[in-house]
């Protein structure tokens, strides 16, 4: 597909400088350039790439200032990154997608599996299995008995959806995913540890995306729930009777612990650990690695461990590398100290 520096102009409500007849059919870096690709400048860190760059057209933020010549074709518009994500989405939904049922998958005969599906060679589909139309199944998809997903979910190989589980509509669910496997759930004996049933479910609303390897565990009783837009990277832990709130993001390697509840809009960075059975605010943003131990109110933004603001976290932090220092001037101090007490007692 190939498409004109206007034509993308119209559609991203964006203002040319350059040649409106330029085209493109690829994306790329903007520093990895070449004739017939657009790219994207939204970060001044790059700006020096974009004298050099050999891409046809660049999307470029409204605010950036050049102070020489460009041999690309720009379009400006309010936010390139946004620009650039919405056109890749409209390229993604252009490219046919698969339909039909490989004579290698198994669906069980009380399963419902919608119209313009795609089911790929060695995916299982257990009893009462309720598939929504336009989903896309890849090789190795399991999904358990009486588990439901809506329509247009699309969900990659080697995931595993485990029995009665929901899955919602427009969801995306990356290879190796699990949702619904057994909450950890023990109680210590004598003689070591007995496994508490985890009777309830997993419930993924619509329009969620969650990566690979990432696991959502079932809840003890009722329900495990991922409201409708989160975002959960890859290697994220998700455990048993923990409530995630609409258009929540979670990046690599996050782990909720159980009964804990997440608000709506929140962001956590790679490695932020959350203790369980406590409630974490709407519009809550803990940096990379923080560690919470306890509630956090709406509209916060901190980091560390525990977590502190961000201003107080990075002069916590200046003073820590002085630490040594000040130990050692300390001790100085004292020593002087003693030596006047010393001084005093033996003049008194």
């Amino acid at each position: 597909m190939e498409f004109t520096a206007e034509q993308i102009a119209q559609l991203i409500q964006g203002t040319i400088e350059g040649d409106p007849q330029a085209k493109v059919n690829s994306f790329t870096k903007i520093e990895d350039g070449k004739p017939g690709a657009i790219s994207f400048l939204a970060n001044q860190k790059y700006l020096n790439f974009i004298y050099d760059t050999k891409s046809s057209v660049v999307l470029i933020d409204e605010g950036i200032k050049l102070e020489h010549p460009v041999k690309a074709t720009l379009i400006r518009v309010k936010s390139a990154y946004e620009a650039v994500a919405k056109l890749m989405q409209m390229y993604a939904s252009m490219k046919p997608k698969k339909k039909g049922i490989d004579s290698l998958a198994f669906i069980d005969p009380t399963a419902k599996v919608g119209k313009d599906c795609y089911i790929g060679p060695f995916v299982a589909i257990g009893p009462g299995v309720t598939i929504g139309d336009g989903c896309v199944l890849h090789p190795h998809v399991t999904i358990g008995e009486k588990a439901t997903v809506g329509n247009n979910t699309e969900i990659y190989s080697n995931a595993v959806i485990y029995h009665d589980c929901k899955v919602g509509s427009n969801c995306i669910l990356h290879a190796g995913c699990v949702i619904g496997a057994d909450g950890f759930g023990f109680a210590p004996t004598e003689h070591g540890y007995d496994k508490i049933p985890q009777l309830g479910i997993v419930v993924i609303e619509d329009d969620v995306e969650i990566g690979a390897n990432t696991c959502v565990d079932r809840s003890t009783m009722g329900c495990t729930c991922v409201h409708h837009g989160v975002k959960l990277d890859n290697l994220v832990q998700i455990a048993h009777n923990t409530v995630i709130g609409a258009n929540t993001v979670m990046s690599s390697q996050v782990g909720i612990a159980g009964s804990t509840k997440v608000g709506e809009w929140c962001m956590f960075g790679g490695q932020v650990g959350i203790a369980g059975h406590i409630t974490i605010g709407n519009h809550v943003q803990l940096g990379a690695q923080s560690g919470v131990p306890s509630s956090i109110k709406d509209g916060e933004s901190l980091i560390g461990t525990p977590p502190l603001s961000m201003t107080n976290y990075f002069r916590s932090q200046a003073v820590f590398k002085r630490l040594p220092d000040m130990y050692r001037q300390m001790n100085e101090m004292q020593k002087t100290i003693d030596e006047l007490k010393k001084q005093i007692k033996e003049n008194v």
